[in-house]
């Protein structure tokens, strides 16, 4: 096969950021997606429904002329947050979903979740609402190896929580372990798992070996090889659980390259060249359709996107290195691998 053409992906966890950061990346998403769920962990975050608005605009201002780009905004779950307005956001088609982050799991996370009890009235008000519920699922236990954090937050926060929310649907947003593919592929109608582009590709030695690779390094982690053909055979199985969701995460270059470095792999250029390398050598090209562009929009009770992109299958494509935004260059993810497949604009 040479060519393969599918309906316009969407990508179901991004991270665009705001202000001159913003505008320089964003365009990198409005080419090959159609629409994405957008990440409310800026600073301040975006708690209410008039933020969640206001973000929107600056995105769309931030678009190409033209664009055809739909941001789906999200609510960062807080412990004050009103479920009042969150129903009313999402009545009113501002947001999509509502985001949590256990406090300190990840960038700008410092204003999460770190008493379930105290969001208990706004999950409960979601599950009758229909409102989706995006989980960054790791514990953040100190006592917790970081390779272990999203198996231990599956069995002690997510699998209580949905006990005690029937009928709420989650997204275990980027997963990244055999564990959590299983318990996603075993979790019923309600339950569903985006998967990154990067951890498709990297494990924990890409981090590692041969000194330390920061633009590589992400949250959660890269795991082991096993963990990575775990995601591999999850994702191009073709199972309606699985749907991609980029995470991708720009930092500019000195805040990834210093002594404490962000985490994050900023992916949404080169990320559909690489899933359809990726899916060529699991030998399930076929599948590469439903996991981008039919399996979220089905989830999250949306039409698939009636545009179509082709890619064809040529001489290695090159694409940049770096972007440059206003607030300096931000790194582009190396699969360290030739991209064979093109994306024909």
């Amino acid at each position: 096969m040479t060519h393969l053409t599918i309906r316009r992906p969407d990508d179901w966890h991004l991270h665009l950021r705001d202000g001159a950061m913003l505008t320089g990346i964003a365009p990198e998403s409005a080419r090959h997606f159609g629409r994405a769920i957008i990440m409310p962990n800026l600073i301040p975050p975006v708690v209410t429904g008039d933020q969640a608005c206001a973000y929107r605009d600056r995105i769309l201002a931030a678009l190409p002329e033209g664009a055809d780009f739909t941001p789906l905004m999200t609510l960062y779950l807080t412990e004050q947050t009103d479920p009042a307005d969150v129903v009313a956001a999402h009545r009113d088609g501002i947001i999509s979903a509502v985001k949590l982050y256990p406090a300190g799991a990840t960038t700008n996370s410092a204003s999460g979740v770190t008493d379930f009890d105290k969001v208990r009235g706004t999950l409960e008000a979601m599950a009758e609402a229909g409102i989706p519920l995006c989980v960054h699922g790791e514990v953040v236990d100190s006592d917790v190896d970081i390779f272990d954090r999203e198996a231990v937050f599956i069995d002690r926060v997510l699998e209580p929580l949905r006990r005690a929310t029937p009928g709420l649907k989650v997204v275990m947003e980027h997963i990244t372990t055999r564990q959590g593919a299983d318990y996603a592929r075993a979790g019923g109608d309600t339950l569903g798992a985006t998967i990154t582009t990067h951890h498709l590709v990297i494990n924990r030695n890409a981090i590692l070996v041969g000194g330390i690779k920061p633009h590589y390094y992400c949250l959660p982690v890269a795991k082991r090889e096993e963990h990575r053909l775990a995601l591999r055979a999850a994702a191009t199985s073709g199972n309606a659980t699985f749907f991609l969701g980029t995470d991708s995460a720009p930092h500019i270059d000195p805040l990834k390259e210093n002594a404490c470095g962000c985490a994050g792999c900023f992916t949404a250029t080169n990320t559909l060249s690489i899933l359809a390398e990726v899916f060529e050598q699991e030998g399930a090209l076929d599948k590469l359709e439903s996991f981008a562009s039919l399996n979220g929009p089905a989830f999250y009770g949306l039409a698939p996107n009636e545009a179509r992109v082709t890619l064809t299958k040529g001489d290695p494509v090159n694409y940049p290195a770096k972007i440059e935004t206003g607030d300096g260059s931000v790194t582009v993810f190396d699969p360290m691998m030739p991209l064979h497949w093109r994306v024909e604009e």
